[in-house]
């Protein structure tokens, strides 16, 4: 039987359709991409969704008070899904504790800098601004604390001399549309040891 990914998405969604991608090369294993959610109406990720016949739910934040009573309502649509692993993939909300809790070390997010450095939004331009010389990507389960969870995997990028910063971010994202669905797939095939914050592939 496939093992059901669930993808919140806030944007364009180039990671959901590396994703996807994935899949079809078969670079992911016995899985499938069950359901899109995400919390605006008009991101292009639900029309990537529907090109690949891939059911999208929109949640209106609008129509719920409080963060919590949001997430619950994600809570319910993903359970009745049965989903076996939730993928962050330029999702512009903080989770509540009580999604967290509901799904531990079941819910991944991808960050563009090597945590714990550049927590937060805009993390490419904050590193290229500070002058970093090294930078990179991060996957990392989620916990109650933004960018802080146990790290499953990092990819460094040095920056190069005079490279601009429309370099850099696309350096990032292809580092990202690489690296994500090889979690994906060393998650779903039970290679992963987690131990506090140690995460370790056992092959």
């Amino acid at each position: 039987m496939k093992k059901k990914i669930a993808v919140l998405a806030s944007g364009n969604g180039t990671n959901f359709a590396a994703i996807v991608s994935a899949l079809k090369k078969k670079k992911i294993s016995r899985a499938e991409v069950s359901l899109l959610i995400t919390d605006k109406k008009n991101a292009f990720v639900r029309t990537r969704a529907q090109k690949y016949g891939i059911p999208d739910v929109f949640v209106d934040r609008e129509a719920y008070s409080g963060r919590e009573n949001f997430d619950r309502k994600l809570i319910r649509i993903i359970k009745a899904e049965k989903i076996d692993l939730i993928v962050l993939a330029g999702y512009m909300r903080i989770l509540s504790p009580c999604f967290v809790r509901a799904f531990k070390n079941k819910v991944i997010n991808i960050h563009p800098a090597l945590l714990p450095s550049f927590k937060g939004t805009d993390a490419i331009g904050r590193a290229f601004r500070y002058g970093a010389k090294v930078t990179g990507v991060t996957v990392h389960f989620l916990d109650e604390k933004v960018d802080h969870g146990p790290i499953i995997a990092q990819k460094a990028l040095c920056i190069k001399d005079d490279e601009s910063l429309a370099s850099v971010e696309s350096r990032i994202h292809r580092i990202e549309h690489k690296i994500y669905p090889e979690v994906i797939e060393n998650i779903l095939s039970g290679k992963l040891k987690i131990k506090g914050r140690n995460v370790k592939v056992c092959t």
